[in-house]
């Protein structure tokens, strides 16, 4: 057992101004609520100062000990991050400031010895350097956190309301999707630690674009600089929050803060309750493309607010913070998402259909491409994201798909095929919208079984033998069995994609089957796909090439010197592997030097004109 003598610091700095008015004011904190302070008075050394007040309520009997917990992971991002490794400087007082003994009885819980005091507090320091979305960073700029990153809850008190004191310095002003507290500068209030570790802070001198949609206010926090146009911004995120909202037709929050941050190596999301974290590379605004990408991340977060937050699969709401919540849902909950993401950026007419069909048929070659896709299901995938989906190695490739992938493309395949079953009249947007109204609006999760339920329900027919071979199994996915209903079908070069997505036409350029990557003076194997030649013959992922057919090569040389050879030439390659000079003779196969594309099937029905129309802009079906 230790006490520590920071218990008696008291913090203190300047007082900055509240939070801007979009958000509604929350009600006044209870004598049951959990009071937090967090404070920052030297932020360069990159330690934030938590204060956590308790209080037992007169109605419950006083424990001599209570337990208090850090989250071990936080909602949106399935990987156990151990966030308590970054905590120090623990202790705890009585209110007469006298020290309580504590222990530490696990990895992430913190048992302090009451000794039957109703009211008593806790001390300690949480170091917050590690850039993302999902983690904590304070610097002499800014501070960005997640609550579940910074925040311990008594074990138990879950359901407890809290409310977050933010002490920041001077000129520094607090984004976040908590309501204030009326009265109480820089506090906010949330009804239980579920909504408190949902809400992530941006503390900063950060900028803000403001637009509403339906009356509602929304704004882009901006923190970073980068050569984003903020006009162009506001414009573009306002036509994919209104895309979005026409498709669900309700707007379930009172306001909605984009946290955006521009850094040269940011990038990815996360989504909450009525706000999101965003990271994006600040200069890359610069190219038509870099824009797309940008509007691709706000529609596919945006589109959590709905598919996730608040349409909940089984497990993911309410949350354990100390283990995994396993699920076989993300292939719903995130690759349905990247689905809407993307196709809602066409309907808000910030792309062409040639735009989105192109980047579609990219999505459909890199899967194709990808020789885990018939080694692992979606289902199979979205269970094992805990020790897969965030630690790929050299071997991914070829054992494993994304959720974020696969269901991509399930949702397109769903989309298309109840569209062309029930006769138009349904389509994956009312799947969306019932489980939105027949289980958030009753406030329950779904399972597995419901999704294919609904599905079946719009579609009027058993989805048993699609759900059998694409979702729980690994059948090649019908891609142009299904966009014959628009009267689209993927080809490469001329070449139509079978129904099963087997390439049909004769190879054109020589094919080794390794990732590389240009390391100092060699070519570095990143991995090696299967079945390939380098796979087959013995090439491995972290030989380090020297030289192809005697002389030395860079990545792009090498691949092009590839390229020109025809299946069957040998090359004979030179490469370390550990520190050993090796020599390696492989026989090429080939491939077909094109890129898949989406392309027409004329001459088009008016039927399937119709349903292609319906589809890529929304026009939403009849009930």
């Amino acid at each position: 057992m230790r006490t520590n003598r920071f218990a008696a610091i008291i913090f203190s700095t300047i007082i900055v101004g509240l939070l801007a008015p979009s958000s509604s004011p929350a009600q006044a904190p209870n004598s049951s609520d959990i009071l937090f302070t967090v404070s920052m008075p030297r932020p360069w050394t990159h330690l934030l100062e938590v204060e956590m007040r308790l209080q037992i309520p007169a109605s419950l009997q006083v424990p001599n000990e209570t337990d208090l917990i850090m989250p071990v992971w936080t909602p949106g991002s399935y990987l156990i991050r151990e966030f308590e490794r970054n905590v120090q400087d623990f202790a705890a007082n009585d209110a007469n400031g006298r020290p309580l003994t504590w222990t530490k009885i696990d990895k992430d819980t913190w048992r302090v010895n009451t000794n039957g005091v109703r009211q008593w507090r806790a001390f300690y320091r949480v170091y917050a350097n590690e850039f993302s979305v999902r983690t904590n960073e304070m610097n002499s700029d800014h501070a960005f956190w997640n609550n579940a990153a910074l925040l311990m809850y008594p074990n138990g008190r879950l359901n407890a309301g809290s409310s977050l004191r933010v002490i920041a310095p001077s000129g520094w002003k607090i984004a976040t999707g908590l309501p204030p507290v009326a009265g109480q500068p820089n506090t906010f209030r949330a009804e239980n630690f579920d909504i408190l570790y949902d809400s992530p802070f941006e503390v900063s001198d950060f900028k803000e674009i403001k637009f509403a949609v339906r009356d509602v206010p929304h704004r882009i926090v901006i923190d970073g600089e980068g050569n984003y146009d903020p006009a162009r911004m506001k414009t573009a995120v306002q036509k994919i929050v209104e895309a979005e909202t026409r498709m669900f037709g309700v707007i379930p929050y009172h306001d909605y803060t984009f946290i955006l941050h521009l850094r040269s190596n940011a990038g990815g999301g996360i989504e909450h309750l009525n706000s999101t974290s965003l990271g994006f590379s600040r200069f890359r605004f610069g190219t038509e493309r870099g824009w797309q990408s940008f509007y691709g991340l706000v529609a596919h977060e945006f589109f959590h607010l709905w598919n996730v937050k608040r349409i909940r699969p089984d497990a993911l709401g309410p949350f354990d913070y100390t283990k995994e919540n396993y699920t076989r849902l993300l292939w719903v909950a995130e690759g349905i998402t990247s689905y809407y993401g993307d196709l809602m950026v066409r309907r808000a007419g910030l792309i062409s259909d040639k735009e989105y069909l192109d980047g579609l048929a990219q999505k459909i070659q890199k899967f194709q491409d990808t020789p885990g896709h018939l080694q692992m299901s979606a289902e199979d995938a979205s269970f094992n994201t805990w020790i897969k989906e965030y630690r790929p190695d050299e071997n991914s490739v070829n054992s494993q798909i994304s959720y974020y992938d696969k269901g991509e493309l399930l949702g397109l395949l769903l989309d298309l095929e109840i569209r062309r079953r029930s006769n138009d009249s349904k389509s994956l947007d009312d799947v969306m919208r019932y489980l939105y109204h027949e289980f958030y609006e009753k406030n329950r999760n779904y399972a597995p079984a419901d999704f294919q339920k609904t599905c079946e329900l719009m579609a009027g027919s058993s989805f048993e033998d699609f759900f059998a071979r694409y979702v729980r199994g690994r059948d090649e996915l019908p891609y142009n069995q299904v966009l014959a209903a628009v009267g689209l079908r993927v080809e490469q070069a001329g070449y139509a994609i079978d129904a099963i997505g087997v390439r049909t036409i004769p190879p054109s350029k020589g094919y080794l089957g390794a990732d590389l990557e240009d390391s100092g003076d060699f070519i570095n194997v990143k991995d090696v796909r299967a079945g390939t030649p380098a796979y087959e013959q013995g090439l491995n992922a972290k030989d380090k090439i020297v030289a192809l057919d005697g002389a030395r090569v860079n990545k792009e040389t090498f691949e092009s010197l590839i390229a020109a050879k025809k299946s069957g030439d040998i090359v004979h390659l030179t490469f370390f592997r550990n520190d050993d000079l090796r020599t390696l003779d492989i026989k090429l196969t080939g491939m077909i030097d094109a890129p898949y594309r989406i392309v027409p099937t004329p001459p088009a029905t008016q039927e399937q004109q119709r349903r292609y129309g319906g589809w890529i802009n929304g026009v939403r079906s009849s009930n």
